[in-house]
């Protein structure tokens, strides 16, 4: 059975269990404090050499890097999450390069500072969240163009690129940062199709 340490709040650990309720993996969740600085002792750090979650081991191969264990989870469980296509796997890469790099540290700009910075004691900072605004914004109008083409991102099929996009995505629709996302139909109701299905409830901890 696999092994995964990581944190309900985290969102790479939420990918990660999202991949693993759609494909029906039997896992054991270990949870890492943060609160106790968990994810900085020997412990974790043997298992992820940066302190970060999630990571995990499967009969004692160990694998780190969230999206590295979407794609081996649905791998290994002969899942749907990866098209079978040439054109459809390179599509969906294509999508989750587009979330790391032009959609996440944008994202995560406006988290740190709505949902993790109070809960440090933190004050917000603006110009962070006018940065996190403006990059967010321009990745909706490239994911509204596509979305209002497509079902999903890769296609007809809900895969790991859309996994990708809804841990940020999840905590964004919490905070002001909704309002960003009023002038794009397409990519509401993507977000509700996918928000919907009974593994990103459980991942998100709403099921």
């Amino acid at each position: 059975m696999i092994k995964l340490f990581g944190n309900p709040l985290s969102t790479c650990t939420r990918k990660v269990l999202c991949t693993l309720h759609e494909t029906n993996t039997p896992f054991e969740f270990n949870v890492i404090d943060f609160t106790k600085g968990e994810h900085k002792q020997p412990a974790h750090m043997a298992r992820q050499p940066f302190g970060q979650v999630p990571a995990i081991d499967d009969d004692g191969f160990g694998l780190y890097e969230s999206r590295a264990i979407c794609r081996y989870v649905n791998q290994k469980a002969g899942g749907s999450l990866v098209p079978n296509t040439l054109q459809g796997c390179a599509t969906m890469e294509q999508w989750i390069s587009v979330e790391t790099s032009n959609f996440t540290p944008s994202a995560m700009k406006l988290i740190y500072n709505y949902v993790f910075f109070p809960m440090q004691g933190k004050a917000e900072d603006p110009a962070m969240i006018a940065d996190g605004n403006a990059g967010v914004d321009r990745a909706l109008k490239v994911l509204e163009t596509r979305l209002a083409a497509s079902t999903y991102l890769a296609g007809d099929t809900f895969t790991i690129a859309d996994i990708g996009f809804l841990p940020y995505i999840e905590y964004l629709m919490a905070t002001p940062a909704k309002s960003l996302f009023a002038g794009y139909p397409a990519v509401q109701a993507w977000w509700t199709r996918c928000s919907e299905r009974p593994s990103w409830r459980k991942a998100a901890g709403r099921a």
